[in-house]
């Protein structure tokens, strides 16, 4: 038994590894159909899947969740990869487990080498999703933890010592033995070319098996570009007197309206997105503050983002830097969401903690209401849905669906030049 424990642990870790495999990448193929669903977010195998699973919403929008993007849309998950490897260390470790002291050397040595891979994906996954998202995805954690007891089984299992089990003799082979005379020992076989033979074996069907699930998907991925311009365009382009602001960078290229809040948790991952993917930057965007909060915006009859229409007042009264003052929001968004709800005086406070008494000024100036105003008029003449962000290219608008896991694609499509 003490050569098999080992395999025991590896065999629970790859069964693990992959079932959150298979839940991961279960909710990325059910998002191909362009809608939003509920998604897989437990520690639990199995558990029903929730609306509220922000921390693996975001870890399947995010540019590291697939690879291929601008060929696929959504890309190829890389829990595909994750579910062929898995399948192969759990295929392997039940034959070690049930191999015990009789299995090859080799193969355990393999077993152990291999099986420190998908640890080191789970290292680079886990520091990506701590320095670049900021969370944890629990079904991403169930891969790690997974990853992490194959690789201790695996290696636990290359130390052990285990002697074969001798055959049991028969009385009469026992009499033989009395009466044979001893013969000198001759070595057993060493295994010949079967020493490499049998790796190389193991390490394509290991590569075969990472690779097939991926392979299959991309067959069967449905072709989105009919899709990407049917979500409308604007009636009504901007004009001097709606006052939106320009942001232009020396790298811009392509025409763009930005509809924004401050305090909307999906424009900040949405705009920080374009930023990290150096998109952004080559927009030539006009930007539109769709502040909701009913404070200013009487599409709405509650407040959604309870001080956002201050936060929009600022971010227009930055004027030339009023990308600056949009990126502040976003960067503190967590701090000015709790001071929106806690009432304005805290608001305001940290507005002019940052920007001082001259913005605040500007923030309760008329022109600065009266410029707000007209951005939300824009809004309302264009039919704008009272959701944020919105992103019209070239006067297209770019679907909903196509602003989270298809962003790459659409944008390939529709702007290559966003990415050269």
């Amino acid at each position: 038994m003490k050569s098999r424990i080992p395999y025991v642990v590896a065999l629970i870790g790859s069964l693990l590894g992959l079932v959150f495999g298979f839940y991961s990448t279960l909710d990325y193929a059910e998002h191909l159909d362009r809608r939003l669903h509920d998604v897989h977010c437990s520690f639990i195998p199995g558990a029903a899947p929730t609306a509220e699973a922000e921390a693996c919403r975001a870890a399947m929008y995010s540019p590291y969740s697939a690879v291929m993007k601008e060929a696929y849309w959504g890309g190829i998950p890389i829990s595909l990869f994750a579910l062929g490897a898995f399948a192969f260390f759990v295929g392997f470790a039940a034959y070690l487990l049930v191999s015990g002291p009789n299995a090859p050397r080799r193969s355990r040595v393999f077993y152990g080498l291999v099986g420190l891979t998908p640890l080191l994906v789970s290292i680079g996954m886990f520091t990506i999703s701590l320095l670049k998202l900021g969370s944890i995805c629990k079904t991403c954690a169930g891969i790690y933890i997974g990853s992490t007891l194959l690789a201790i089984g695996a290696v636990w299992g290359m130390f052990v010592k285990a002697k074969p089990v001798a055959p049991s003799s028969t009385d009469e082979s026992d009499e033989r033995r009395r009466v044979a005379p001893t013969l000198p020992m001759t070595p057993a076989p060493s295994g010949g070319p079967m020493r490499v033979i049998a790796p190389i074996a193991w390490l394509v069907a290991l590569a075969v098996l990472t690779l097939l699930p991926s392979v299959v998907y991309a067959t069967g991925v449905p072709d989105h570009r009919p899709y990407l311009k049917q979500c409308g365009a604007l009636k009504k382009p901007a004009t001097k007197k709606d006052r939106l602001l320009s942001v232009v960078t020396p790298k811009s290229k392509r025409p763009a309206t930005l509809f924004e809040d401050p305090l909307c948790p999906t424009c900040k991952a949405f705009h920080e997105r374009l930023v990290r993917d150096g998109v952004f930057d080559k927009l030539k965007s006009d930007l539109a503050l769709f502040p909701l909060d009913n404070e200013c915006n009487w599409m709405l009859d509650t407040a959604l983002h309870p001080g956002a229409c201050t936060l929009s007042k600022a971010v227009i009264c930055g004027k030339d830097d009023a990308r600056l003052v949009l990126e502040w929001a976003y960067e503190h968004q967590e701090s000015l969401t709790a001071a929106g709800k806690a009432g304005q005086p805290q608001l305001r406070a940290a507005i002019k903690a940052r920007w001082g008494q001259k913005m605040l000024t500007c923030v309760d100036d008329k022109q600065t209401k009266e410029t707000l105003n007209r951005h939300l008029h824009f809004a309302s003449a264009n039919s704008i849905p009272v959701s944020t962000p919105q992103l019209f290219l070239s006067g297209t608008r770019i679907c909903d669906e196509d602003t989270d896991m298809g962003l790459r694609y659409t944008l390939e499509q529709l702007a290559p030049e966003l990415y050269r």
